[in-house]
């Protein structure tokens, strides 16, 4: 699973926005907030990961329970695909 092209993620003060650009911008309006988790998730997926991979590195990064990995890491992913902002499939 990758997140389509066209975004880059900034971290402005204490606040990370997922920002379109180019052609995306026509499809985004405005920035995307991101809670440093969500921008965590967010690089990880500028590359290729499975959820499993994901759910791990959260695991890894923020010492967090397997349940709560795994929850928070459905969650992004269910919200990223309706929007439509992912490529490939959610396992």
């Amino acid at each position: 699973m990758k997140i389509k092209s066209g975004f880059v993620v900034r971290k402005i003060a204490d606040s990370y926005m997922a920002i379109p650009v180019s052609v995306r911008s026509a499809d985004v309006s405005g920035v995307i907030a991101l809670s440093e988790t969500g921008a965590f998730l967010w690089k990880l997926l500028e590359k290729d990961f499975s959820q499993g991979e994901l759910i791990c590195r959260l695991r890894d990064e923020f010492d967090v329970s397997l349940e709560i990995a795994e929850r928070d890491v459905k969650v992004f992913l269910h919200q990223l695909t309706e929007r439509g902002w992912m490529d490939g499939t959610v396992n």
